[in-house]
């Protein structure tokens, strides 16, 4: 498989009533966005705005974050699945607008009251802390703000928001069609230098198969049960993994992360020279029995020996037991004599001196960091709040307290903040020693 991928980029937006892209500004029709995903009844209003790095300016009611992308020639579309039919993707050329993202929030409060699957929303500053601690903060935002319909399930509300972020993300690519791109990557494996080892990528992901959406999914369709599984590195970039929107977390990558995935396409970047890129094994992982960790690490170790890799580089997303995957995962592939190195951010607790992992394997012995989820961060006040919430919850129990969106806010961990936590290590981080 060979993808072209071809950069516009986006230094400024502006809404009007045309589009037009050149010299990295983009110039939006306000009006046809918003008549475009009213066209779903379910949704009562929606309005656009536009944030910018460096402004006192503060997002609410976040659901999900995306790059604009559009595929020009080859097979499928972007976001398979969701936007059109199942159909193959990572072949072609597919157009990107880099540097910006569309970000959509959602006034929503669902159905379900407690637990794991009650909605949450997440929250994005400009300036100041809160922008230091997400890698979202430095993209030029189409804020896309949708005020739903009372009663919808979180299934039905997950529906309505990804059809309209990812139908206004692609309309505004088809901006970029005809037009000469700035540069163009191509992604393509099929040469190979056999004296390099041959490195696979393992991507670890925490699913809940017992709720309506299980948090991430293939082609549209919600990744549960399953054993691991092969996919093609190019289907990364084409869209063909998304999330579910009525929980945006900070420990949660979103549909821009998985678009540009740092560690796929720092793989990919070194194939042909310091190592072979052998491909993709996605895993599910956060099984509810300890022999269903095990069978999940022997599976995907004995895939990956099948495959032929020599080492493996290992990651994961989620919280809790499902880190028990991971390591079990780690020390299968090592007994096996594929070397692994994990990447994974770390707890710590709030002062930074507590256990920084969950679970140990001896096995494991190349392990990166990407920092802390647990430190405390305090935000200044804002001078400006976009999104549908001017009153938030800073916790998500039932009747929890409401603080003002604008004013000063005081976070006990990074979950709030959307890219709050650096799962991939897409941001760079220093440590101190003390």
């Amino acid at each position: 498989m060979r993808l072209e991928m071809a950069e516009f980029p986006v230094t400024d937006i502006r809404l009007g009533s045309a589009f037009r892209y050149y010299s990295g500004k983009l110039e939006v029709d306000g009006e046809e966005l918003k008549n475009l995903v009213l066209q779903d009844k379910r949704i009562e209003e929606a309005w656009l705005e536009v944030v910018v790095p460096g402004e006192k300016v503060r997002v609410t009611g976040i659901r999900d974050v995306v790059e604009p992308r559009v595929k020009v020639d080859g097979k499928g579309q972007v976001f398979p699945g969701i936007l059109g039919p199942v159909a193959p993707v990572g072949e072609g050329r597919t157009h990107r607008l880099s540097g910006m993202a569309v970000v959509v929030a959602a006034e929503y409060e669902g159905t379900i009251r407690a637990g794991l699957g009650v909605q949450r929303s997440a929250i994005l500053d400009m300036w100041g802390p809160g922008a230091e601690a997400s890698r979202f903060s430095s993209l030029v935002g189409l804020v896309l703000s949708l005020r739903l319909v009372q009663g919808l399930s979180e299934l039905e509300a997950h529906t309505v928001i990804q059809q309209a972020e990812f139908q206004v993300a692609k309309r505004l690519a088809e901006v970029t069609v005809g037009l000469k791109p700035k540069r163009v990557e191509t992604f393509d494996l099929t040469k190979v230098k056999p004296k390099l080892p041959r490195v696979l990528f393992i991507q670890g992901c925490l699913t809940d198969s017992h709720h309506v959406h299980s948090g991430v999914s293939y082609y549209g369709l919600p990744i549960r049960d399953s054993l691991a599984t092969v996919v093609h590195p190019n289907e990364f970039f084409d869209g063909a993994f998304a999330i579910n929107t009525t929980r945006c977390i900070g420990y949660f990558p979103i549909t821009w992360d998985w678009q540009n995935h740092p560690l796929v396409l720092g793989l990919y970047r070194e194939h042909g020279k310091r190592l072979n890129f052998a491909g993709v094994i996605l895993e599910r992982i956060r099984f509810e029995t300890f022999q269903g960790k095990e069978v999940i690490a022997q599976n995907t170790a004995q895939l990956a020996s099948n495959l032929g890799a020599d080492a493996a580089l290992v990651t994961w997303l989620g919280s809790g037991n499902a880190f028990v995957d991971v390591m079990l995962t780690v020390q299968a592939c090592e007994r096996r004599g594929i070397k692994t190195a994990l990447v994974t951010y770390e707890y710590g607790g709030k002062e930074g001196i507590d256990s920084p992992l969950l679970y140990y394997v001896p096995e494991a012995d190349a392990v990166v960091s990407t920092g802390s989820r647990d430190r405390w961060i305090d935000l200044p006040p804002a001078e400006k709040v976009v999104g549908p919430y001017k009153e938030i919850k800073i916790l998500s129990y039932p009747g929890a307290p409401v603080a003002s969106a604008r004013g000063s806010l005081t976070l006990d961990a990074r979950d709030m903040i959307v890219g709050g936590v650096d799962n991939w290590g897409r941001q760079s981080w220093a440590c101190r020693a003390y």
